[in-house]
């Protein structure tokens, strides 16, 4: 008996182009699936991804997309990868960019009409290959399911998932008629927010299934403080919303078998190396004190403005502390600023898979001090590698730290944190108790195992509706 097709939808997918934590689920997520459904992933063929290197070729596929009176080259390209076939939609407005999505601080100009390029070219495909299902994220996908409920030659249904509310694609209104969608759809129950257009609405609108990141954001998202705007119509809409906590690939970070660590290992014993190889690689020498890490995005949401007002008070105690990042550039300077004046700060800037795996692996600590997280990877990644998490208590951070993994502070406040900070500094003078949380934390189950089975159970029931 054959599977039934579900095709994958997103802007980003680790290896061919990462910003954030969705490129890891576009990644993983799908896998785990592959083994109920077949699986195709879709994302736009970036300028800067490497066909070569992952054997990108192209496929004798037209598909055309018009809009408003302008004719859009698509080519359609694919590859395998770790047994999942993999398609890219190639438009050289869409593509041709030095980033994704543009700078840090603002997006290009002209995203509606890249990514309208995109969800159309994604309609053609479901045109030309049938899918059961499709799986659409963020704003950046949103759009398709307006345009297959419109098209009624597509049976396809759809899933919509939202990792992160504040990103919404929105737009002035006047980029309907360039983006080819009518202006019945402009309206408070389509696409309309307060006088623009708003992709992600479509998603939440027309979508069969809507879900977010974990059980906690889903309920968080209906309330003023977390809604951005759009609590009300989450409201509306919440019969058909759903809480699925994200996990990790388990095989990529695997601390007993990463090549990227100078000694992979199978307990917390086996940290030891890794934190001394680490630290020397950047230049710090005592080894016996508390390393404490922070690997994100260089923003607000990440908690960036607590953490740098802290962080000359944590510099001051007996520990630490590496980060590695990127993001808006007032936190680029200000950190430097920091860290110029503090000799047991080190700083990078950028983002490097590889160096993360050996802070993960060498960290006593991780810092997530963020306002709000729908799910985040980082915590489960970082005790996978046999680390304590301190978060802030929101999200998925509350759904997947507590006293018996992690450090978790309620209030997003300077005075919250530094308690946090000097109740793991009191932790890690307790050796017996910290190892036991930490060994705790490497034999817990961060896999997609059982958030899969849940997607596969909302596929499974919006198919009974075809």
């Amino acid at each position: 008996m054959s599977k039934a097709t579900l095709l994958f939808v997103a802007s980003e997918v680790f290896p061919f182009a990462k910003s954030g934590g969705l490129a890891d689920v576009a990644h993983s997520l799908p896998r785990a699936l592959s083994g109920e459904y077949e699986v195709n992933v879709v994302m736009p063929l970036y300028s800067f991804v490497d066909r070569e290197k992952y054997n990108i070729t192209t496929m004798d596929v037209a598909l055309n997309v018009s809009l408003d009176g302008v004719n859009y080259k698509i080519e359609l390209y694919g590859c395998e990868s770790g047994g999942l076939d993999y398609l890219f939609i190639y438009n050289s407005l869409l593509c041709d960019r030095e980033f994704l999505y543009g700078l840090p601080e603002r997006g290009y100009n002209d995203n509606a009409l890249r990514f309208g390029i995109f969800n159309h070219a994604v309609r053609e495909l479901l045109t030309y290959k049938k899918y059961e299902i499709v799986h659409l994220n963020d704003w950046q996908s949103a759009l398709v399911s307006l345009l297959i409920k419109e098209d009624k030659t597509i049976q396809t249904k759809s899933l919509f998932t939202i990792h992160n509310l504040a990103y919404q694609g929105v737009f002035d209104k006047e980029v309907l008629e360039s983006i080819g969608i009518s202006k019945e759809y402009f309206n408070v129950n389509g696409l309309e927010f307060y006088g623009k257009v708003n992709f992600m609405k479509a998603g939440i609108a027309y979508a069969d299934i809507v879900t977010t990141v974990s059980q906690t954001y889903a309920k968080e998202i209906l309330t003023p403080e977390f809604g951005c705007g759009l609590e009300g119509f989450l409201s509306y809409h919440s019969n058909k919303l759903n809480g699925i906590v994200n996990g990790i690939d388990s095989k990529h970070f695997s601390p007993s078998d990463d090549k990227a660590l100078v000694k992979p290992y199978d307990s917390v014993r086996g940290k030891k190396l890794n934190k001394k190889a680490y630290l020397k690689e950047i230049g710090f020498k005592e080894s016996k004190k508390p390393l404490f890490i922070f690997i994100g995005r260089f923003t607000w949401q990440k908690g960036l403005d607590l953490l740098i007002e802290s962080l000359p008070e944590i510099a001051s105690l007996q520990c630490n502390i590496a980060i590695l990042g990127e993001g808006e550039a007032r936190y680029h300077h200000t950190l430097k600023e920091i860290a110029d004046v503090h000799n047991n700060i080190h700083l990078d800037f950028g983002y490097d898979e590889s160096k993360s795996h050996r802070m993960y692996a060498a960290s006593d600590f991780l810092l997530m001090p963020s306002v709000y997280e729908p799910c985040g990877l980082n915590q489960l990644i970082a005790m996978r590698y046999g680390s304590v998490p301190i978060v802030h208590g929101v999200g998925g951070l509350k759904d997947t730290v507590d006293k018996k993994r992690g450090i978790v502070f309620l209030h997003q406040s300077k005075s919250s944190f530094k308690k946090a900070i000097v109740q793991a500094l009191k932790l890690y003078e307790n050796s017996s108790r910290y190892k036991k949380i930490a060994q705790h934390n490497m034999r817990c189950d961060f896999s997609w195992d059982k958030s899969a089975k849940k997607y596969v159970k909302l596929y499974n029931k919006i198919r009974e509706k075809i």
